[in-house]
């Protein structure tokens, strides 16, 4: 039989919970909009990336790998980055990465703790629509959405955009999936793949083109953060 001290501790237990979950969702609130998208090559995830800032307008911005990365490796453009950053946002860049990553973090290569602090500013910023990098495993609060594709539209949309032949297309397509898993699972210790990660999981192709899918991303935006 349980004593009173049980029940006092499990009701302390319960308000502690229950006060955790109400901080979080308050601090969901603050968050600034974001969005993420990870896609499989050939799948036109990042056209329509830029279709989805286009259509959201100038205050959006996007941010893809090669610029991810660019900022990552040049401290003056992550200076710019950080000038873009309300005040009072700034001081909590540290403290996610640490309630994040924990003692991970220490260990991790001076490359993946660039991006990791590149990319918790790049969501401290809001605003932005991050193609790739494992943003979505960051960012709970974001609107993040996973493009897929059969193999065979990926194949013949690479071959298309990179006017590249079959073979080509196919070596770049199996070699793109491998790092993308390896990168997700050494950072994050996830599965890219699994769609419990996403909001959305589009599957593009001739029925459901870039333009449909960054329409369909843009209602879930503008809905989700009332802009």
């Amino acid at each position: 039989m349980k004593t009173i001290f049980d029940l006092i501790n499990k009701n302390v237990s319960l308000s502690n919970l229950s006060s955790l979950f109400l901080r979080k969702k308050e601090k969901a609130k603050k968050d600034k909009p974001l969005i993420t998208i990870s896609r499989e090559t050939g799948s036109g995830g990042r056209p329509i990336a830029e279709l989805v800032v286009k259509k959201l307008g100038k205050r959006w911005k996007l941010y893809h790998k090669d610029l991810i990365d660019k900022i990552a490796k040049e401290s003056q453009l992550e200076k710019k980055l950080i000038e873009e950053i309300d005040e009072k946002k700034r001081s909590t860049i540290e403290e996610i990465i640490l309630d994040l990553f924990g003692k991970k973090y220490v260990s991790l290569t001076t490359y993946y703790k660039s991006l990791v602090r590149v990319l918790t500013e790049i969501g401290q910023r809001g605003h932005g629509v991050i193609v790739g990098r494992g943003a979505n495993f960051l960012f709970p609060h974001a609107l993040n959405v996973r493009i897929i594709c059969k193999m065979e539209q990926r194949i013949k949309w690479e071959m298309e955009y990179e006017k590249i032949s079959k073979k080509e297309a196919i070596r770049r397509i199996d070699l793109s999936d491998q790092e993308r898993r390896e990168f997700a699972q050494t950072l994050f210790y996830h599965d890219q793949k699994k769609a419990h990660h996403y909001d959305m999981v589009i599957r593009t192709g001739p029925e459901l083109d870039i333009e449909i899918a960054a329409d369909l991303i843009v209602a879930a935006a503008k809905k989700r953060f009332r802009v």
